[in-house]
């Protein structure tokens, strides 16, 4: 079973089609408007983000290297196993 939607019925007036065409044209950019706008609240947004988080890294860093040193890198003990067959899974 299909759905099918009635063909609209345009308008033969042509101060209809020179309204219609100026409402859709505003529309448009009403929608050009409203997209520049949430792409600009974003854009700065993520800026002041990234900003006050390098701000408060370099806080952290300046707070550690003044007291303990806390290591980043984890030390442990490895040992390497040889394989000499196939690896049973």
């Amino acid at each position: 079973m299909r759905f099918v939607l009635p063909s609209p019925r345009r308008s033969r007036h042509p101060l209809v089609r020179a309204l219609s065409l100026l409402i859709g044209v505003a529309l448009l950019g009403v929608l050009l408007v409203f997209g520049l706008v949430v792409a600009g609240v974003l854009l700065v947004g993520g800026g002041l983000f990234l900003a006050l988080r390098q701000w408060t890294r370099g806080r952290a860093t300046q707070r550690t290297a003044a007291g303990t040193h806390k290591p980043e890198v984890l030390e442990g003990e490895f040992v390497v196993l040889r394989q000499t067959g196939p690896a049973a899974h």
